[in-house]
């Protein structure tokens, strides 16, 4: 069987092939050479995108708020050496295959992540409603649970065609995959994820217990309740490409992958031999931007926080959409109104972890009243939502996230601090958990985030609502410039919030090499034909058009 991977469903082109075939991305003329280009945003769309402009001969220059990574935030506990929080993207499918190329490119490890019920976890704890099971396989749960998982793929091959549909994306064929998924938009845009559920034939079958415990449990990565309004179409995208399956993290943290990018030196046009993204930016990004304002001349200004500005003919945005609006002084005219509009209504969801540092993988300990280890991966419906436990190896210290929770479970720590949100997240654990001191192992200081407090995010990602589609479809094909009036080119979008997959990091890499062709071709280049890029397939494959 074919390796599944994020190939589509809305425009299935493999972004995976075209950045690894040996004839390159494309050239742009020579008197296009060492042209700038700004890059708002050093996260995983800003910097593979400026690796790839890099490569093309073009002079990417990289502007960043606040810390370098974006979402991609891996951050140290202090005195110990390479034990780190990931406070943003923590897990990554196999199927990411794009930013596998990325991640192998630069020489990265990777192991399972321990999710509920894989090896890598060991043991899962599941707590609902007063009630602990201890489990290393689903088998080992109450039929219950192998009810709902039933259901699920039940509810999956009926009312979305999912075993055909998956196997399309397997053997990468577009017409096959668009025969499926193009009824499949207009069908689900508009209904929700929890209407999937109560309406499927499997679930009408079931008691309202199973459709509860389905949303505070789930499969794969935990509880799906917090995505229940969301439209059915981003889950289907989830299950589909396999990014709940198969996921890895990165030893020594994620922010590796770009911070290597950063200082790599790969074969460019134009470029001498170790020219890289660090030395084009002397050393360092620039700071955050405030205004982008079209110039008489037709360049585009950028203006950073302390009033330096700088002129370029294509600007690249990966920062939130929202701050397009709220953060960012941007010249309305350089986005149709339409666009805008799906600009602002994009709905960015809530998101809080909260981890700690301890002084070993104490969990490996076994209780000598049960022989179970005292301590499980756990999902439970207190605030703490799900555990997860990181062992960097029998001699060295290790992690917790004590508590991984989104929408409402996160709101309700929002104005707390770190220590009284460890504080919250012990006392749940201990209701678990009732004779283990994990107190007692801590060490260091905690490490917190609320993405929905950072005013350079707004939010942890997106989250498209029913009937969100068309806007989604006018961000992510804004890259296609050919058509569009004069006064709204250069500026391009990209990130995971502009991609159909938000949340996965295989859709900010996605959408940042659409950029690169974007800004390829404005600048007179192209793709080879040997290797023909997004641009050049879109009008073959790209998104079904829904009527307005």
């Amino acid at each position: 069987m074919s390796r599944l991977t994020a190939f589509g469903p809305d425009f299935p082109f493999a972004y995976d092939d075209w950045i690894a075939h040996p004839d390159g991305l494309g050239s742009i003329p020579k008197d296009a050479y060492s042209t700038r280009v700004a890059v708002i945003g050093a996260g995983a769309a800003g910097i593979t995108a400026a690796f790839e402009l890099m490569k093309l001969g073009l002079h990417p220059v990289v502007y960043e708020a606040s810390r370098f990574g974006g979402r991609l935030r891996s951050q140290a506990f202090d005195g110990a050496d390479g034990i780190v929080a990931e406070l943003g993207g923590m897990r990554f499918p196999r199927s990411s295959t794009a930013f596998f190329h990325y991640l192998d490119m630069m020489g990265c490890e990777t192991r399972p992540f321990p999710n509920p019920l894989s090896i890598a976890a060991g043991s899962t704890v599941v707590d609902l409603e007063g009630e602990t099971f201890f489990a290393r396989h689903l088998d080992d749960l109450p039929p219950l649970y192998r009810e709902i998982a039933s259901a699920y793929d039940a509810a999956l091959t009926d009312q979305a065609a999912f075993p055909d549909l998956q196997a399309a994306v397997r053997a990468r064929d577009p017409a096959a995959i668009k025969a499926i998924w193009n009824p499949l938009v207009s069908q689900w845009d508009e209904r929700t994820f929890y209407d999937f559920i109560a309406g499927s034939e499997a679930f009408r079958g079931q008691s309202f217990r199973h459709r509860e415990v389905f949303g505070q449990v789930g499969f794969g990565t935990g509880g799906w309740d917090s995505d229940f309004p969301n439209s059915m179409l981003e889950i289907l995208r989830v299950n589909l490409l396999g990014l709940d399956d198969d996921q890895h993290l990165v030893v020594g943290g994620v922010d590796q992958v770009l911070r290597r990018l950063w200082k790599a030196a790969p074969p460019c046009a134009h470029w001498p031999e170790g020219t890289s993204l660090a030395s084009l930016n002397g050393g360092t990004t620039r700071s955050r931007v405030t205004a982008i304002q079209r110039q008489t001349d037709g360049a585009l200004q950028v203006t950073d926080q302390w009033g330096n500005v700088a002129s370029y003919d294509a600007v690249l945005a990966t920062c939130q959409t929202h701050l397009l609006t709220t953060a960012i002084e941007v010249d309305e005219d350089l986005l149709a109104q339409n666009l805008w509009m799906a600009l602002d209504r994009t709905r960015y969801m809530q998101s809080a972890k909260t981890f700690v540092m301890v002084d070993r993988p104490f969990w490996h300990d076994l209780d000598p009243a049960t022989d179970r280890p005292v301590l499980s991966m756990t999902l439970t419906d207190r605030h703490t939502r799900g555990t997860y436990l990181f062992d960097n190896g029998p001699d060295q210290p290790a992690v917790i996230c004590l508590s991984y929770a989104w929408m409402t479970d996160a709101l309700k720590v929002l104005p707390l601090s770190a220590d009284k949100r460890v504080d919250l997240a012990l006392k749940a654990l201990a209701k678990i958990y009732p004779g283990v001191n994990i107190a007692s192992h801590i060490r260091g200081t905690p490490i917190c985030v609320s993405w929905e407090a950072d005013q350079n995010f707004l939010g942890a990602f997106k989250g498209a609502l029913p009937g969100h589609y068309r806007y989604n479809h006018r961000i992510f094909g804004h890259f296609m410039q050919d058509r569009l009036p004069d006064s709204q080119r250069g500026l391009f979008l990209a990130g995971d919030g502009v991609s159909w997959t938000p949340a996965w990091v295989e859709g900010a890499v996605q959408t940042g090499l659409n950029a690169v062709w974007g800004i390829m071709t404005q600048f007179g280049g192209h793709s080879p034909a040997s290797n023909p890029g997004p641009g050049d397939m879109y009008a073959d494959w790209g998104p079904v058009v829904l009527p307005s």
